[in-house]
């Protein structure tokens, strides 16, 4: 089971795939057969969480909203140079696929996974998987172990997988390590809050956003830990903290593996991205060109668009936020001021504004959307 227990009914001796049929949505979804009582049924981690229902607990009602899609497709190029500017060349092994499957170096930064004293370890689940997933799990392991970035463990420790579908619908392989994190020290090292990232580029005039490759990959791990494997960002923030001291805020953002070069002069920006390109290349760290911008002025980073006119919401999101469905449950609502409290910044008043829907929020609130609707419009 995903919590890690075993199931006690019986063992699993099938799998089958068949249609569902909910709320007008009709999933193919494969099943595990063995006996588990008088439940017909149970839709696991992976349904949740390719279909992200909406579930009201209390009614026990589950609906399927309309999905404000706001990621777009790539699309294939076949000539992977040919988006990078002729001036920056010298670089081009920063942007090669072949390059990146090379195992980095061991670095002072590399993770280590800290276990609480007295901490045993043992084997998580084996999650099902379709034919579809299996060919994908089997196909991401070979190319890993032929690249060296995993190798085969004798730990007693281990930890499910599972896949979810990304926006041109591949497969992205998740780890639950969740049991793991649960007896590890946390590594404090902070992220840097997004709202000081964009005061930094209040008069920035052009910009050169890069896109770093598989960020955890990329730091490694100690060799004596090789056997536990977690997935510490703030340890791969450390790194390029310290790796880029002197231009952090003074030419460049970081966020994670999101790389933003700014210049206040067009005239000096070549210079500034060549700065940070020669580091990259210097510590062998790979960027996908292919989300890569060079010499814009107007970019989307981390979800708002920075302009020399100022700062504003990506068009998408907007579009997401007029078109989103009316709300029917308590947990709607709440999807959806966890989707907008991001862009608060760009709305007036937005506790005011918004405070007619956090009341519909409360337990002691009986839902009546038309009584909170008409507050919402005279806001």
């Amino acid at each position: 089971m995903l919590d890690g227990t075993i199931s006690q009914t019986g063992r699993i001796w099938h799998q089958v795939h068949l249609a569902v049929l909910a709320n007008g949505h009709s999933h193919s979804i494969p099943f595990l057969v063995c006996p588990i009582g008088k439940t017909p049924a149970i839709l696991g981690m992976t349904w949740l969480t390719t279909e992200a229902p909406l579930i009201d607990w209390q009614q026990g009602l589950v609906t399927f909203p309309e999905q404000a899609q706001i990621a777009s497709e790539e699309e294939a190029n076949p000539d992977p140079m040919a988006d990078l500017p002729s001036q920056y060349h010298e670089f081009a092994r920063v942007f090669g696929k072949e390059e990146f499957k090379v195992l980095p170096p061991h670095r002072e930064y590399d993770i280590t996974i800290d276990l609480v004293p007295d901490t045993k370890l043992s084997p998580g689940p084996i999650y099902g998987m379709t034919d579809a997933e299996s060919k994908a799990l089997k196909q991401h392991i070979e190319e890993e172990l032929a690249t060296g970035k995993i190798r085969p463990s004798t730990s007693s420790a281990g930890a499910p997988v599972m896949f979810v579908k990304k926006a041109d619908g591949s497969l992205r392989l998740v780890v639950n390590y969740r049991k793991l994190n649960d007896v590890t020290h946390k590594n404090v090292y902070p992220l840097p809050r997004q709202d000081n990232l964009m005061a930094k580029l209040r008069h920035a005039k052009m910009f050169t956003k890069l896109d770093l490759r598989w960020v955890i990959t990329m730091s490694g791990l100690r060799r004596e830990t090789n056997g536990r494997w977690l997935s510490e960002q703030t340890a791969f923030q450390h790194f390029m903290n310290d790796l880029f001291r002197d231009l952090i805020n003074v030419t460049v953002v970081i966020y994670l593996d999101n790389i933003l070069i700014f210049s206040e002069d067009p005239k000096d920006h070549p210079a500034h991205v060549r700065e940070v390109l020669s580091q990259l290349m210097k510590n062998q760290l790979f960027c996908k060109l292919s989300k890569c911008h060079f010499h814009v002025t107007t970019v989307d980073y981390l979800g708002i668009v920075i302009s020399p006119a100022g700062f504003s919401m990506d068009q998408k999101k907007i579009e997401a936020v007029t078109s989103w469905p009316q709300p029917r449950m308590v947990k709607q609502v709440q999807a959806f001021l966890g989707f907008v409290n991001y862009l608060r910044r760009f709305i007036p008043n937005f506790s005011s504004v918004a405070r007619p829907l956090h009341n519909l929020t409360k337990k002691e609130s009986p839902w009546s959307w038309t009584y909170w609707k008409n507050r919402l419009s005279r806001n």
